[in-house]
């Protein structure tokens, strides 16, 4: 049997302790800056160096996650401080999404293994060979994957390449890399750490108000062992950076347990008791046995079943009900909720010891809190509640347990500190670091573009509009593509395909979905050798490693280069720096289409730098979230709407949901000065949205004026 490492998160000092006191044989964390987990406290870098000797001292891997994508202006600092981790740190890995990183890190003398993060989006088998190109030693699986899936990349894995997988944790609604909803509604991107969670919402639909696409977590518990025969999964990792140390010590426990024992019938039981314990969410399986597959949401007008936490009771009022307004009236005065607020109790499901951390109110009420409780309260007993200045939760409102100290992990989290004070932290201050950019782009590709009519305002230059359709304009041609400046672009589908003729098939630019998963892989390879032999020359990959698919046996990199095949980065890259755009054009790429999410700044910077000829999503609905989950409870193509009264909508195209906003991004006035920038591509998105939508009363954006944060 395969013994994988039990990788185990550290949001704090005391989490990062608590998993080694656990057992486990690898622990991933974050840094101050760049981490895909911002919220989490993360680590300062001389204290890193510190707490991966005591960890080496140990026999104990440390991998620090360095997984959001970098602005242009960030290459240099991120730079720096890969050259300390590679200086006084010494990781034994750095978890990345950014493939620019992957070039950082190599100029900054990091000699550790490079990781690609679950939000670099390496979703087919295909896809792992053109990591390895990169230089990848490691891919984390997305989530979503069955165990017949899993096996498939398994099997697909090259030499020299491991694979890691979730066995327990939250859930995002969206596939990881995939989701800009949170950046769409304000700047906060996931794919920056930033996320604030508007899929744990409740949003209503007709006259229906439920958490349609919150989930509960993954918890895969023993079924863990089905994946020990998998020889390439090498890491079963442990989602929570933002848990505390109880999380982190019972589900590490619990699956080490499981690893060691994985045929013994006592352990299963326990493993089942550790993980009740352990204070996360409601479990699901979702899709990982495909013959019994089971959504991860659970449509609920509370959302409770998917806070996180264990659930501990309703506030009540000492003494008797909540105060009414004076007369009657229906709503409190301030001093009226005030006195509401101070005669609030809550008699706990389970016992209550000193030292529990609790949250009031769910993560998405306006009026919740989190709180430490100064002294045990036994089950059935009383706890007053003290809400803070300004918070106001009403009578009824549910309460979690979120972390406690029992005496013993206190205790064993002491051993390790006094381990820790061997190893004292190292290093003052960063040194300059200046990384060498690819040469910049001389002209814009020909390949995605045709000339203009002479004399028109751009005197000749390649400058064009792709029109982006799911569906081919009146009828089996379309003519957009023989007007000058103009392209059709087309989301490439068979029947899509099957519609135009030969002679348009070489003038259209053909695009692949934002991900492609596993089991889509033949028929895609299959569908694209069809694409080629109908005469379609250019592609858009929306992710770097589908590039692979033209390298597949039904279609060989001879052959493409012989038949002149051209590839264009499009904008689910999430490309956003010149050694991103390097290491495209490294794989083969000959223009890209930056990410939607930068701020017009750093758009214009990037068009300074960049070492390909670029593009930009001027206009059109572009979508918040690609889900392989249903839309639990809801209906497809109907408005739903968010508590701030902003309308969504979400639709089926192949495996995949897509969720749009009820109103579309657009930068047109921003296009000359784009232009003037050096852009030469540009982008409308043609999604025709539902009938029952409200005719948009505005447009977005996006980040060009706010920031990307």
């Amino acid at each position: 049997m395969n013994k994988p490492e039990i990788l185990a998160p550290a949001g704090s000092r005391e989490s990062f302790m608590a998993a080694l006191a656990a057992g486990a044989d690898a622990v991933y964390l974050g840094m101050k800056n760049f981490s895909a987990r911002m919220q989490a406290d993360n680590f300062s870098l001389p204290d890193l160096a510190g707490l991966v000797e005591l960890a080496h001292s140990e026999n104990r891997r440390v991998y620090i996650a360095l997984n959001t994508i970098l602005k242009p202006d960030e290459l240099s600092f991120a730079g720096s401080q890969i050259k300390f981790l590679a200086q006084h740190v010494r990781p034994d890995a750095l978890i990345v999404q950014d493939a620019g990183v992957i070039e950082l890190a190599r100029q900054a003398g990091f000699e550790g293994e490079i990781h690609l993060s679950t939000l670099a989006n390496v979703t087919h088998q295909q896809g792992l060979l053109a990591a390895k190109k990169l230089g990848a030693s490691r891919v984390i699986l997305p989530r979503e994957l069955s165990i017949d899936e899993v096996k498939s990349m398994n099997e697909a894995c090259p030499p020299g390449l491991e694979l890691e997988m979730f066995v327990h944790g939250a859930l995002c609604y969206c596939v990881s890399g995939r989701c800009y909803w949170s950046s769409y509604m304000g700047g906060k991107s996931g794919l920056r750490g930033q996320c604030v969670q508007p899929c744990r919402r409740i949003y209503k639909q007709r006259n229906k108000e439920s958490a349609f696409f919150s989930c509960l977590d993954l918890s895969l518990d023993v079924l863990a062992k089905t994946l020990l025969p998998i020889e390439n999964v090498k890491s079963w990792k442990l989602e929570g950076r933002r848990k505390g140390p109880h999380y982190v010590y019972y589900v590490t426990t619990a699956y080490k347990m499981m690893r060691d024992n994985p045929g013994d019938p006592a352990t299963k039981k326990d493993v089942e008791e550790l993980l009740q314990m352990a204070l996360g969410r409601a479990g699901t399986k979702a899709g990982f046995l495909p013959q019994n597959k089971r959504e991860p949401t659970v449509p609920h007008s509370s959302g409770e079943e998917t806070a996180s936490g264990m659930f501990m009771g309703r506030l009540s009022m000492q003494g008797g009900n909540a105060p009414q307004g004076k007369g009657g009236k229906a709503r409190a005065t301030f001093k009226e909720r005030r006195e509401q607020v101070n005669n609030l109790a809550l008699k706990p499901w389970h016992p209550v010891l000193a030292g529990d951390y609790f949250r009031v109110g769910n993560e998405d009420n306006p009026w919740h809190y989190t709180f430490p409780v100064r002294r045990g309260v036994p089950k059935g007993g009383m706890l007053t509640i003290s809400p803070p200045k300004g918070k106001f939760p009403p009578v009824g409102a549910p309460v979690f347990l979120l972390d406690r100290r029992e005496p013993e992990l206190i205790a064993a989290i002491a051993e390790w500190e006094e381990k820790a004070g061997a190893f004292p932290p190292k290093g003052k201050g960063l040194s300059q670091f200046s990384p060498v950019l690819p040469p910049p782009a001389k002209e814009v590709a020909a390949s995605h573009t045709q000339p203009t009519q002479k004399g028109s305002r751009d005197k000749g230059e390649s400058v064009h509009t792709v029109v982006l359709s799911s569906s081919v304009p009146h009828g089996k041609d379309t003519r957009l593509a023989m007007r000058p400046g103009m392209m059709q672009g087309l989301w490439l589908t068979r029947k899509v395909l099957d519609e135009v003729s030969r002679t348009m098939a070489g003038r259209i630019s053909w695009w692949l979905p934002p991900v492609i998963w596993p089991d889509e892989e033949a028929s895609w390879r299959q569908l694209l050798a069809q694409a080629v032999n109908r005469g379609a020359k250019r592609f858009v990959c929306n992710s770097p490693w589908q590039l692979a698919l033209f390298a597949s046996p039904e279609h060989s990199a001879e052959l493409a280069a012989k038949q002149d095949l051209r590839f264009m980065a499009g904008p689910f890259c999430n490309t956003g720096n010149a050694l991103a755009l390097g290491e495209l054009a490294r794989l083969g790429f000959d223009s890209a289409i930056v990410s939607p999410e930068l701020s017009g700044e750093d758009m214009l910077a990037l068009a300074r730098q960049t070492p390909l000829p670029l593009g930009v999503v001027l206009s059109g609905f572009w979508p918040v979230g690609i889900s392989r989950h249903s839309f639990a409870g809801g209906r497809l193509n109907e408005p739903f709407q968010s508590p701030k009264r902003e309308i969504f909508w979400a639709r089926h195209y192949g495996e995949n949901l897509w969720l749009y906003p009820g109103w579309p991004l657009d930068i047109q006035p921003q296009k000359e000065l784009l232009l003037k920038a050096g852009y030469k591509i540009f982008i409308r998105i043609d999604e025709q949205p539902p009938k029952e939508l409200p005719e948009p009363s505005r447009t977005s954006p996006f980040n060009w004026d706010l920031g990307l944060l």
